[in-house]
């Protein structure tokens, strides 16, 4: 067992409480906000706990505001539970131009539909639900402002003693999934440049909680005894309800054109050194493979931490709880992240 944090969390309950959990920043933030929240890919990774920290933040903040999630709800059980947290769901296939249009009017977009993995393999859909769909919500909600999420991949590898890339860097997108996500940030610059929508670009990297995440996958690593490749020998990491929080106050900050936001946390982590970590909370060796390669997948955040402050969870106080957790045989998504991969295959 690892040496156990000052505040374990104790189980998934805890957990999305924990992830829904609104910030002081972000409650101030929301009690300026002007009209309703409406988040697109409500039942993703991250979308239900958004939606949750949405609600409690117009909670907090004494602000009868709706906040809506819109999705498909696949996994059976969300769109109740979401509902039971106050935040109203609409069952919609995004796609479907008849029922884009029937989705109510609504100030405040949040987009986080997209497609990642399995995109090899199945690259006309990535580029429908990545640079299509985009097109078509810009256009229905072109009086809207719109805090799109996107992707650090979109810059490619970039040497690690740089920091990491910044949003002024020239885009380099590695494979079809990172060209389609160029795509989709141009498709929402286009709009909002035509129509003079108020747009927030967020390309997150990476983020992380206990159940998923690159934390994770190396974790699961060390605990299972697997060897651990270093050829992505570095990655950024951010705990999943400072990167929400922050996306959520961007829409102050939404603009035409397009506000872009690198979404990172505030330290370039080492998988060498991460591992090892692991390692120590574990009581367990560490075997790796390669060697570090000299670039990496790697964005620089100090633009999002000016404008709202460094993430409240640092990377150490992450990791003990990921080791924790997993040494506690806690609920995991079983969805690797593929920070590892060099080439852009998902």
């Amino acid at each position: 067992m690892p040496n156990q944090p000052v505040d374990t969390i104790a189980d998934i309950a805890d957990l999305e409480d924990r992830l829904s959990r609104p910030t002081a920043g972000l409650v101030e933030a929301m009690s300026r906000l002007d009209g309703d929240v409406m988040v697109l890919g409500a039942a993703g990774k991250m979308g239900p706990t958004l939606a949750r920290m949405a609600r409690r933040a117009f909670d907090q903040a004494g602000q009868r505001r709706r906040v809506i999630g819109v999705s498909r709800f696949s996994e059976p059980g969300l769109q109740s539970r979401l509902d039971s947290w106050g935040v109203q769901t609409v069952a919609a296939d995004l796609l479907d131009p008849g029922q884009l249009a029937q989705l109510p009017d609504v100030a405040n977009i949040v987009f986080m539909a997209g497609m990642k993995f399995g995109s090899t393999g199945n690259e006309a859909l990535t580029w429908a639900m990545n640079v299509h769909l985009p097109a078509l919500v810009a256009q229905r909600f072109r009086h809207s402002r719109i805090v799109a999420f996107g992707t650090g991949n979109v810059y490619g590898l970039s040497p690690i003693a740089l920091g990491g890339s910044l949003e002024s860097d020239p885009l380099n997108p590695v494979g079809e999934y990172a060209m389609s996500c160029v795509g989709r940030e141009r498709m929402f610059e286009h709009f909002s440049r035509v129509n003079g929508t108020k747009v927030s670009l967020v390309r997150l990297n990476y983020a992380c909680e206990l159940r998923y995440g690159v934390l994770v996958d190396l974790a699961r690593k060390v605990w299972e005894g697997r060897s651990v490749d270093l050829a992505m020998g570095a990655f950024n990491a951010i705990w999943q309800a400072d990167a929400n929080a922050a996306a959520l106050r961007s829409f102050e900050d939404a603009s035409s054109p397009p506000l872009v936001l690198n979404l990172a946390g505030s330290e370039t982590l080492s998988v060498r050194r991460v591992c090892q970590q692991f390692g120590e909370l574990f009581g367990k060796p560490v075997a790796f493979e390669g060697s570090e390669s000299p670039d990496a997948l790697l964005s620089n955040g100090q633009r999002v931490h000016a404008l709202y402050g460094y993430p409240e969870v640092p990377a150490g106080r992450l990791i003990q709880w990921v080791a924790d957790w997993v040494s506690r045989g806690g609920a995991l998504s079983n969805k690797p992240t593929h920070f590892e991969a060099r080439d852009g295959r998902f």
